[in-house]
């Protein structure tokens, strides 16, 4: 059973992607310790033997999470939680990161986003592809969990690109931690986006959508396009059938070279660790509806649509052909 709480409000940080951006605009607040304790107290004794900390970046006041993390174990030693931090801040308090291990954080979310520098940097994500290589590489040094998340669908997204993104998890040894619906989220451009500072962007956009919050996008090379909701689709029906990740990703990159038009290298996958993960329904790849306030990008709305992209796959409507 798992609790959630809150150690900040905001963000220090201005990436242009992030929709939190735009409504706290790089302001960021501590919650005071005694607070957070109190919200973890209840809930601990309501049953919850994990706390999920929904801070944007826990790491943004080091000083505060530091303190808090050691209260935290000292007075719930049995208890586990997970926090998200950005790998820019995994690398510069990376000498911090035993001390998560220690007090008892069982995982640690990053988003990642995307493994190319041109779109990292207009992202403006503040780490490199080299910044998260080193620091998958750490955690698996320290024993620890990382669990990376991405964008993998953005208007600069190169089937080349996207190969080389699953190139790196499979490098990275990273299949097991990354789940399947990662792999098929298309950028989200809200009102207020900084994203719309950049004229690539505001040349590929659509009319802003006053329903679904967003600013409708396409690829330029509608080969992309169509791999996301394929992508999108086998997230879905690995989710339905309780797939396994890697049997998800296999799926994936078949469906990624035939994209290509390439044959797909033998996918070699070792028998993967056991990681502790926790279910997003956020990220469900359900479809976009009036009564959502967030999307994953523009996904098709028709059966038809959803069931042609299955087939794409080999999958039908009720499961496997």
């Amino acid at each position: 059973m798992v609790g959630s709480t809150e150690a900040s409000r905001g963000c220090r940080h201005l990436c242009r992607h992030c929709p939190i951006v735009p409504v706290y605009d790089g302001v960021f607040r501590i919650v005071q310790r005694n607070v957070v304790m109190a919200d973890v107290r209840q809930q601990v004794a309501a049953g919850a033997r994990h706390i999920s900390f929904g801070d944007p970046d826990f790491f943004n006041g080091i000083k505060h999470a530091l303190v808090l993390m050691e209260e935290f174990h000292q007075e719930f030693p049995n208890i586990t939680y997970d926090v998200t931090i950005k790998i820019e801040h995994l690398r510069k308090y990376e000498k911090e990161l035993t001390a998560l291990r220690k007090t008892g954080c069982l995982f640690v979310i990053s988003a990642v986003e995307a493994v190319d520098d041109g779109i990292l940097s207009r992202l403006d994500k503040g780490h490199t592809r080299e910044d998260f290589v080193y620091v998958a590489r750490k955690f698996r040094e320290l024993g620890m969990t990382l669990h990376p998340t991405f964008v993998a669908f953005t208007p600069w997204t190169t089937l080349d690109g996207y190969l080389d993104l699953l190139r790196v998890i499979v490098a990275e040894d990273l299949v097991e931690n990354v789940a399947p619906v990662q792999l098929g989220i298309r950028l989200l451009i809200p009102e207020g986006s900084r994203l719309l500072e950049l004229e690539e962007t505001r040349a590929v956009i659509g009319e802003f959508d006053a329903e679904l919050l967003v600013y409708p996008w396409r690829n330029v090379d509608e080969r992309v396009d169509r791999l996301s909701e394929t992508v999108q689709a086998i997230a879905a029906d690995a989710d339905a059938n309780k797939m396994s990740r890697a049997q998800a990703f296999a799926k994936v990159w078949d469906a990624a070279h035939a994209s290509a038009g390439i044959v797909a290298p033998e996918l070699k996958l070792g028998a993967g660790r056991a990681v502790p993960f926790l279910s997003e329904p956020w990220y469900c790849c359900a479809e976009p509806t009036k009564a959502q306030l967030v999307s994953i990008g523009a996904v098709a709305s028709k059966k038809d649509e959803r069931a042609a992209a299955l087939e794409r796959v080999g999958i039908s409507a009720d499961g496997f052909v």
